[in-house]
């Protein structure tokens, strides 16, 4: 294929995602812009103590904070598959940097750190700066438009047009909520994972987590050294009684919670109940681009993205606009890379893309697919599989295969 000319493009966040979109689009010869709301790269990688005003998340005018991490979070995958291809996530001998193969978040954040320095990518970025509205014109580029506070009494925005927009804002934002019956009548305090940082708030309480993922185990674990009982309500917890957890003496796993009272009372489908003071729910998020303006065309149902060509491009708007880092369960930043890698060697030219027709029928048949196989939409982009996706990328963009 011919190489087109270089294309003038907008990437929506500078989160591992956005950082390595960067690169890749100016290593194709792009001309790049990364809009970050906040004052500072990283994105979800950024640890403050402060939380949403909601503390479940549910207020559509609540004061957002982006992060996501607690305090003790650390990696759950060793530092070998962490890092980028070629930008391997190795222990520095800097002050204060973490030597462990599982290191903190800190760690991270100053490896996306030393990432965008090296690459030249910090001047890209336009810190502080919030996108408001994306959305394609009739001339075929995009208008993107952004507010930047430059103090409290001056604010700028700006409309702007681009040939291309590449979304990675992330996906750890806009809590996902349990449903609970009774909860509208229930006395107790919620929370949603997104809003912890510490478990001193929760001393002496008896604490009910909702979830089976990681961060319910961290959490619920961490909060057991001062509450006086923690409860885990999980999908995968067998029926029958519920079981104490090993090493914990005040540590119990249940099965789903059944209902909830205006008593305080927790009813669970084991038949067990407890009067709990506090619900944390570790129940996941929902994909939120309140930005994106697309007729419809573009939607999220339940908490799938798409219509969407390898989780990547929607075919009424590819190649112009795309998305990096939807899917989950796998390793994020080397398949951040590879999909931006096919993003970058697309519109340059130098990578084929399906036509249209073609890409729909893709997108049909996989959807098809999941619909025979029971899988509900909101699993669309759970990677199981993540390994043949990844070569699959590779192989389009010319790299290696993952390493086995």
């Amino acid at each position: 294929m011919s190489q087109n000319s270089p294309k003038n493009v907008a990437v929506i966040g500078a989160g591992p995602a956005g950082l390595v979109a960067a690169r890749e689009l100016q290593r194709e010869g792009h001309i790049v812009v990364v809009f970050e709301r906040e004052n500072h790269l990283g994105g979800t990688w950024i640890y403050t103590p402060h939380t949403d005003s909601d503390p479940i998340g549910i207020d559509p005018n609540r004061r957002v904070v982006h992060s996501s991490l607690y305090s003790s979070l650390r990696v759950n995958l060793p530092r070998e598959v962490m890092g980028f291809r070629d930008y391997p996530f190795v222990a520095t001998k800097k002050p204060n940097s973490d030597p462990r193969r599982y290191p903190g978040h800190r760690e991270v954040l100053d490896y996306l750190n030393d990432f965008a320095s090296d690459f030249g990518l910090i001047e890209l970025v336009r810190f502080g700066t919030e996108v408001r509205y994306v959305g394609l014109l009739e001339n075929g580029k995009w208008k993107v438009s952004s507010r930047k506070s430059e103090n409290d009494d001056h604010v700028v925005f700006v409309n702007e047009e681009y040939d291309a927009v590449v979304i990675c804002n992330g996906r750890f934002t806009e809590p996902q909520i349990a449903d609970i019956p009774g909860i509208e009548v229930w006395p107790g305090k919620q929370i949603h994972s997104h809003n912890y940082r510490v478990p001193e708030p929760f001393r002496d309480q008896v604490i009910v987590v909702i979830g089976s993922a990681t961060s319910a185990s961290d959490i619920s674990r961490e909060i057991a050294e001062v509450a006086k009982e923690v409860h885990i309500s999980s999908r995968s917890a067998l029926s029958g009684t519920p079981k104490k957890v090993h090493g914990y003496e005040n540590l119990w796993l249940h099965s789903m919670i059944e209902a909830v009272a205006i008593d305080g009372g927790v009813n669970f489908h084991d038949g067990s109940k407890v009067h709990a003071d506090i619900i944390i729910h570790c129940t996941g998020y929902k994909y939120h681009f309140p930005f994106l303006e697309t007729n419809g065309i573009v939607t999220v149902d339940d908490n799938r993205v798409g219509p969407l060509y390898k989780h990547i491009f929607p075919p009424a708007f590819a190649p112009s606009l795309s998305f990096v880092g939807l899917p989950w369960k796998l390793i994020p930043f080397p398949r951040c890379e590879l999909q931006s890698k096919w993003i970058a060697g697309v519109l340059s030219g130098r990578i084929s893309l399906l036509s249209k027709e073609d890409m729909i029928a893709d997108i049909d048949a996989f959807y098809s697919s999941l619909d025979a196989s029971c899988i509900p939409k909101r699993y669309t982009h759970n990677m199981d599989f993540q390994l043949d996706y990844e070569d699959w990328l590779a192989a389009e963009c010319g790299s290696p295969p993952s390493e086995k």
